[in-house]
């Protein structure tokens, strides 16, 4: 006679060599189990004791595989995947105003959508499992992404001038309102209120477009210190430098989401921290455009939760978040002249954790009883995985991306070694390339 229960039933028992939880402990795992039900982990613990307890509908054995939560990107503006190799080798603003705005502001929802959905392959092939973006026509992007099965929330971006899409900042508020109550009752997509820069919105209708995020009850992101550059647009225009026009309004709170914050200092780290802000760093795109390298490590240490984001492919030119990884961790030990600032571990946090909260989903970026199941495998056969002494450090800093062979969300594969479930690549390929001679084509006029 024994007093063992039967086996409990899950949708899926998934088996890995390695598993990086990012609980609060930073449990690692080795030969464990996640048993997934209704979308949800249900448990997580040694592949002996979850096969004993579980009775899977089915099972996932990646065996010489290690697995991890789904990477976050913080910032980003997938339908801009059109413009990648488009315009490079220029400083920011150059950039913007004399290439990128000119084209861009005769998209058409056609192009957009090809763009996001191209963005959308190149995330789920390389561990991406959710994002925040910031665009126009951002139906366009929740679409694609509820159709590639990607967690999004979406920004409609506004300026202060008039543009394509609105002629007034305020004219955008009714989009907003509408793309807000399209999705709200779609499980993977939401919205947030997306100013453009505090150099491009004026400090009326920023403090307009705050009070809606509040309505809406949704994150207000913007763009802000990306530059030196920047900064002195705004001191010249307004006599203040980008975070005080925000910080004077009582635009800084938990819901506000910073995205670069390459030209702060020390003070308005503090301030940062004291509001509750959070700061997306986007490191591969800063360097690219020659912005400067953010001062992470000093807003970690003074307690500022920071996301990580890729920003647009445009700028970057890549959606590959385990880039943005590795160069977060080396440029923030050259910005702060040490070679323990910006651990391997910190850094997973960031790309995890800290641009969950950036989402405002703070359940994200971990495996975790009760939390989402959102999953990626990493192949650990190859050379440049090897030897493996730290797990975490194989995946900051010897990771290419490329060995993501398994991208799940919400219990739901999306990616497995090679088969992309939810995407047409082949045919996604040929829309690429006739959209690539239609930006030529614009680009001219």
């Amino acid at each position: 006679m024994t007093n063992s229960l039967p086996p409990s039933p899950c949708d899926l028992l998934v088996l890995a060599d390695v598993i990086i939880t990012q609980d609060d402990a930073r449990t690692v795992i080795s030969n464990g189990a996640v048993a997934v039900t209704g979308g949800l982990v249900d448990r997580i613990g040694p592949r002996p004791e979850m096969e004993r307890a579980y009775a899977p509908a089915d099972r996932l054995d990646l065996g010489g595989c290690m697995l991890m939560p789904g990477l976050v990107n913080g910032h980003t503006h997938l339908p801009m995947t059109l413009f990648r190799g488009f315009a490079d080798d220029m400083p920011l603003m150059e950039w913007l105003e004399e290439h990128i705005w000119p084209v861009e502001f005769q998209l058409t929802e056609e192009m957009l959508g090809i763009g996001a959905a191209l963005g959308c392959a190149e995330l789920i092939r390389t561990g991406c499992t959710a994002f925040l973006n910031g665009y126009f026509h951002e139906q366009v992007t929740g679409d694609a992404a509820s159709t590639a099965g990607l967690r999004a929330v979406l920004g409609e971006g506004f300026f202060s001038f008039p543009s394509p899409m609105f002629p007034t900042a305020q004219a955008c508020w009714q989009t907003i309102r509408e793309l807000h109550a399209r999705y709200a009752d779609n499980p993977l997509v939401t919205t947030a209120v997306t100013p453009h820069a505090a150099f491009t919105v004026n400090p009326e209708e920023l403090a307009e477009s705050f009070e809606l995020a509040c309505e809406l009850d949704t994150p207000w992101q913007i763009h802000l210190a990306e530059s030196p550059a920047e900064t002195a647009v705004c001191v010249e225009k307004y006599g203040r430098r980008p975070l005080d026009i925000l910080h004077e309004r009582g635009l800084l709170t938990r819901r506000t989401v910073l995205h670069h914050g390459v030209d702060l200092d020390a003070r308005e780290i503090a301030i940062v921290a004291r509001t509750g802000a959070r700061v997306v760093h986007n490191p591969v795109s800063n360097l690219k455009l020659c912005s400067g390298i953010a001062p992470v490590q000093a807003m970690l240490d003074a307690g500022v939760t920071v996301g990580l984001g890729t920003d647009g492919a445009a700028s970057n030119n890549q959606l590959n978040m385990f880039r943005d990884l590795s160069y977060a961790a080396l440029l923030g030990k050259l910005r702060h002249g040490n070679a323990a600032a910006m651990s391997a571990q910190s850094v997973l946090d960031m790309a995890t954790r800290g641009s969950a909260a950036c989402l405002g989903q703070p359940g994200l970026g971990r495996i975790e009883a009760g939390h989402p199941a959102d999953m990626i495998a990493l192949d650990l056969s190859g050379p440049n995985m090897q030897p493996a002494y730290n797990h975490v450090s194989l995946a900051v800093y010897s990771a290419t991306g490329m060995e993501v062979c398994m991208t799940m969300v919400a219990g739901t594969i999306l990616y497995l070694f090679g088969d992309f479930r939810t995407i047409d690549v082949k045919s996604l390929q040929a829309k690429a390339l006739r959209a690539s001679r239609w930006v030529v084509s614009q680009a001219g006029k």
